[in-house]
C-alpha cells in the first residue's frame, strides 16, 4: 500500500478548508440534485418489509431491466447470452471488480497518460504493473504505441472516453482500433464511459461493447455519479462477458455482498425520469463550459488547452518549469482558486492542472476561472 499514490482530491481539499472562501475548480462533480423520480421511489423501498435484508449479489432484477433499456437505447448495446449487466457501488467498484476478476499479480494493464488516477491505484492494490502509454499533444490515443506495449502479461488496455481528465472524447475509429487489438491478442478492453452523455458541439458517445463481436472480450464501466448527481449514492454498473460473471459475483459478494438497495431503487426511479431531466442539465452545464473557455482564451500564451468535447473538464498544459503541486498550493493560498495537479493523473514531466466546472453555477464558475487566470498570469 505503502507504494499506491495518496487520492490527491482529499489532501487539496484540506489546503481549501484551510482557505475559506476558496472556489473549488477541483473535485469532478455536478451541481444539480438527482431528479424527483429518484426521490418519489424511497417509500416504496421503505415499505417492503424484506427490504432490510440483502438482496441479490449483482443488483435486483427491475434495476437490471432499467439499465439494459437504457443501454440499448443511448449506448447501442445489446444484453443476449453472451454478455450481462452487474451492479456495482459506482463505476470505481467496476473497474476494481474487473483488475481482480482478470489478472494475476504480476499482470500488466495499460493505461493511457494522462490515467484517472484511481485505475492506476487499483491496478497496483492488486499486485499488477500499469503500463503507461503516453496520448498525444491533444490527449487523443496512440493506437500504434499502445500495440507497442503489449507483452504475454497483458491483459486488458484501459479507455476512458469522454475522458478523466482532460474532457476529450476518442473518435470511433480509435476506439474500434483498440477493441480490435484486444480481440487478436487475446485481452479485454475496459471502456470506462461514466461521462457517456456529457459531450459537447455535435459530438456522439460512441460504446465500444456496441461493436459486432465485441461482447467476449469487452468490459464497459458506467455511472450514475455524474448524469444523475448520483455521487454519494454510490450507484454504476458493469457490462461484462457472461464467462466472467462468476468471479466478479466471488469479488462483489466480498467486498459489497450487494449494493445498497435503497441506492438501487432510487436509481430505479433515476433511469424511469424523463429525458428532458439530463439534457436541461447538459444545456447548463454547456453554457458554463461556454463561459470557461472564453476565460482560459486569456491565458494564450501561458498554457495550451487542448480540444476537449466532453465530460466536464479542460486539462492545462502550463507553460513553467514550476513544480505542479507548488502551483497548485500557491494558487489556493494566494488566490482562492483550486486546481488539481496533473501529476496525479501520471504526467510527471511539465506542469499541468485539470480544471473541472460540473460543481459550479455559470456565475461561479467564472469568478473561478477569473481568479485561476489572474493567479497564472501573477505567478508565472
Amino acid at each position: 500500500m505503502e507504494a499506491v499514490q495518496s487520492p490527491i482530491i482529499p489532501i487539496v481539499g484540506e489546503l481549501i478548508r484551510n482557505t475559506p472562501g476558496t472556489i473549488s475548480l477541483g473535485q469532478g462533480v455536478v451541481s444539480y440534485p438527482p431528479p424527483p423520480e429518484a426521490i418519489e421511489l424511497l417509500p416504496k423501498f421503505l415499505s417492503e418489509e424484506s427490504n432490510n435484508l440483502y438482496k441479490q449479489v449483482i443488483g435486483i432484477p427491475p434495476l437490471i431491466a432499467a439499465i439494459q433499456a437504457k443501454l440499448q437505447s443511448f449506448n447501442g448495446i445489446e444484453i443476449k447470452d453472451d454478455n450481462c449487466v452487474v451492479v456495482t457501488a459506482g463505476s470505481n467498484m467496476g473497474f476494481v471488480n474487473a483488475v481482480l476478476t482478470i489478472t494475476s499479480p504480476g499482470d500488466e494493464i495499460i493505461l493511457n497518460a494522462p490515467y484517472y488516477f484511481n485505475h492506476e491505484m487499483a491496478t497496483i492494490m492488486a499486485g499488477c504493473h500499469p503500463v503507461i502509454i503516453e496520448t498525444d499533444e491533444n490527449y487523443q490515443l496512440r493506437v500504434d504505441a499502445i500495440e507497442k506495449a503489449i507483452t504475454p502479461k497483458t491483459r486488458a488496455i484501459v479507455t476512458i472516453s469522454p475522458n478523466n481528465p482532460t474532457g476529450v472524447v476518442y473518435p470511433e475509429a480509435s476506439l474500434r482500433a483498440v477493441n480490435e487489438l484486444c480481440r487478436e491478442r487475446g485481452i479485454y478492453h475496459i471502456s470506462d464511459e461514466a461521462y457517456d452523455y456529457f459531450t459537447y458541439n455535435g459530438v456522439k458517445h460512441v460504446s465500444p461493447a456496441s461493436f459486432p463481436g465485441s461482447s467476449k472480450h469487452t468490459i464497459s464501466l458506467f455511472s450514475l455519479s455524474k448524469a444523475y448527481g448520483f455521487a454519494s449514492w454510490r450507484i454504476g454498473y458493469m457490462v461484462i462477458p457472461s464467462d466472467l460473471l462468476v468471479s466478479i459475483q466471488k469479488v462483489q459478494d466480498t467486498i459489497l455482498i450487494c449494493p445498497p438497495v435503497i441506492s438501487q431503487y432510487a436509481a430505479l426511479g433515476a433511469l424511469q425520469s424523463s429525458p428532458k431531466y439530463i439534457q436541461e442539465n447538459i444545456s447548463k452545464l454547456a453554457k458554463v463550459r461556454s463561459a470557461v473557455l472564453d476565460s482560459l482564451q486569456k491565458l494564450e500564451g501561458i498554457c495550451t488547452i487542448a480540444p476537449a468535447d466532453g465530460a466536464f473538464y479542460f486539462f492545462l498544459k502550463v507553460h513553467t518549469s514550476m513544480d505542479t503541486f507548488t502551483l497548485v498550493e500557491r494558487l489556493i493560498k494566494e488566490y482562492q482558486v483550486a486546481a488539481l495537479p496533473g501529476t496525479t493523473f501520471g504526467m510527471n514531466q511539465g506542469c499541468y492542472l485539470r480544471v473541472a466546472y460540473g460543481a459550479l453555477q455559470q456565475e461561479t464558475a467564472k469568478a473561478g476561472i477569473e481568479r485561476l487566470v489572474t493567479g497564472l498570469k501573477n505567478i508565472l
